[in-house]
């Protein structure tokens, strides 16, 4: 079967209005999805940077804990590229130690808060001469 100049000028070349309509509307459709997607994934990305630069400094922070002469009960707090930084030593309260043991356990708690807001707490435990001895 071949086609004829004629039948390509009839009255079914080209697309109806409709036709037109439907493609545009599944063309915005597909567009919109992807711009959705690619806003997704761009969110992700933000908040995995975030979350780099807080264990980044809940690790600088962590690494800058006094050593073990130095470490003493109590709190510690401060900032570090905009991080604030939050740090209390405690007894281990559930230990039982013998009197002339020479280390005493510590519990050091250290809670970091980004700037946006984000919160990651680190929990470490630090060995320390036994005063007692």
């Amino acid at each position: 079967m071949s086609l004829r100049k004629a039948d390509l000028d009839g009255p079914c070349a080209g697309f109806t209005l409709l036709e037109v309509l439907v493609a545009l509307a599944v063309m915005a459709t597909m567009l919109g999805s992807i711009g959705a997607l690619a806003g997704s994934n761009a969110r992700a990305s933000r908040s995995l940077d975030g979350r780099a630069a807080l264990v980044a400094t809940a690790r600088a922070v962590e690494a800058g804990i006094p050593p073990r002469a130095g470490l003493e009960l109590g709190s510690l707090d401060g900032e570090v590229d905009g991080h604030q930084w939050q740090a209390q030593v405690r007894p281990m309260p559930d230990v039982k130690l013998a009197p002339d043991a020479p280390w005493v356990p510590r519990r050091v708690s250290l809670r970091v808060r980004s700037p946006s807001g984000a919160v990651m707490t680190l929990e470490t435990l630090r060995l320390v001469r036994n005063a007692a001895r």
